[in-house]
């Protein structure tokens, strides 16, 4: 029996406002508050409420046959609950279903993994606890930003304690192999691996509505006797998209929704079922280890990091941003934290991209700047804002190492503090106790009643 496997992406920045060189120093707040209700409130209401409403009608009408995933940033939720409460709202209703999966990712949908593996770490531990919050469930599965995935990821991943994470079956990687089984990592044996299937998934995101595709219109029967075609032994099929692409990127009209609707009907008439991604790496058993020595994605031709890190204009952004980051994590200043995450989302480098062809357009596409040069000159002067804001409180001129070895030693004073007040105060009350215990003493004795003489009998 073959299992389909449905998960979606759900992720929305905090873009940045205009920002000039002049405001470096004299204005703090970066955000442009309006864009972002704007784009956050229409996707909702285009996009995830009413594909929200789908899937539970689905559950509704098949139980827990129909199961689905998702993984939504830290910085996507903050958004939902300051414009789009009623969102929040509506994924609690499909948590409750029992059919919903959480995964876990980093909270700002950042490229800590890449850098700083300490961030990262930091960055999982928030979104998890975030999800918890909300929702009420802890994430079991991991998905990184993009599915950005490599050998040394998934040696820091598993040592987080996840036993599954997913990934693209880029075809660089795999070979002849196919996207259709359960896999594992070579750097870490018990982690084991899902992997996208590109091709059925990009039926759905990109070629759906396509009118010159030779295969439209795509219906929901035709799709599921593809997958019903594959060889008997391939395991599972893993459908990874943006949620966007129901009601956005693929608009209403187009029939998308009613496609969604129909695909679980299909499945069960040719005996495929829905897994979510803990119950397949629970049940199935991997069939070989990946490899994967340089990082690679699941965006554009190439499937590495060169959307995001691959030209000298994003790797100054880069570099330049957690250069600092060892000094913001000293620091205890709760906005400069809040800045800290929100400027680390990996849509500013995005922005930042030079291609050209079909991936140059699908980058200006979500872009809200006309050129990558206008989207680096823009971060560049929020970030150097924000570096002078973290001078403030931690100058460049202390080198990190000297003044981790401050912040130790104040830390160590303030623990010997705490250490040697709790022991004033235990002396102070085992004086306290002494005290009354020799006052007790002191006190005059009561003198003691004589007992009366026994009465003598007569023999």
């Amino acid at each position: 029996m073959k299992s389909i496997c449905f998960y979606f992406q759900i992720h929305q920045p905090f873009r940045l406002r205009t920002y000039r060189f002049f405001d470096i120093g004299n204005d703090h707040y970066y955000y442009d508050d309006f864009m972002n209700d704007d784009i956050v409130s229409r996707i909702a209401q285009r996009s995830y409420l009413p594909a929200n409403e789908t899937i539970k009608e689905m559950i509704n009408t098949y139980g827990k046959k129909f199961k689905v995933a998702f993984s939504i940033s830290g910085t996507a939720l903050e958004q939902f609950e300051q414009f789009v409460p009623e969102f929040i709202d509506s994924m609690k209703e499909l948590v409750a279903t029992g059919c919903v999966e959480f995964l876990s990712e980093t909270y700002a949908h950042s490229l800590s993994s890449l850098s700083d593996p300490e961030e990262f770490r930091q960055q999982v531990a928030a979104h998890d606890e975030k999800i918890q919050q909300l929702f009420g469930v802890t994430p079991k599965v991991f998905r990184n930003t993009e599915l950005i995935y490599s050998d040394d990821i998934a040696s820091m991943v598993y040592a987080m304690g996840f036993k599954g994470m997913i990934a693209d079956g880029a075809k660089h990687i795999l070979g002849w192999k196919s996207p259709n089984y359960l896999y594992s990592s070579v750097s870490a044996p018990k982690l084991k691996l899902l992997l996208k299937n590109s091709h059925f998934s990009d039926d759905i995101s990109f070629r759906f509505s396509n009118s010159e595709w030779n295969e439209y219109p795509l219906t929901a029967d035709k799709f599921i006797n593809w997958i019903n075609g594959l060889p008997q032994e391939e395991q599972i099929v893993n459908l990874f998209m943006n949620y966007e692409t129901l009601g956005e990127l693929q608009p209403r009209e187009s029939g998308i929704f009613e496609f969604l609707k129909a695909i679980p009907r299909f499945a069960f008439e040719n005996d495929v079922n829905f897994i979510t991604p803990s119950e397949a790496i629970s049940k199935l058993k991997p069939v070989a280890q990946l490899s994967v020595p340089t990082p690679m994605s699941w965006a554009d031709e190439a499937r590495d990091t060169s959307a995001w890190l691959g030209n000298n204009l994003q790797n100054e952004a880069f570099h330049k941003l957690y250069s600092i980051a060892e000094r913001v994590r000293l620091c205890e200043d709760r906005k400069l934290k809040q800045d800290w995450y929100y400027l680390q989302a990996s849509d500013h480098f995005y922005y930042m991209c030079t291609k050209h062809f079909n991936d140059g357009s699908v980058h200006s596409h979500y872009s809200p700047y006309d050129t990558p040069f206008a989207a680096f000159t823009n971060y560049m002067n929020v970030l150097s804002d924000f570096i002078v804001r973290v001078e403030e409180q931690y100058p460049l001129s202390i080198e990190n190492e000297e003044l981790n070895a401050l912040l130790t030693t104040i830390r160590n004073q303030s623990q010997e503090i705490s250490e040697l007040n709790k022991e004033v105060d235990m002396l102070r009350n085992n004086l306290i106790h002494e005290d009354k215990e020799e006052k007790e003493a002191a006190k005059p004795k009561a003198p003691a009643k004589k007992k009366p003489a026994a009465k003598k009998t007569d023999k």
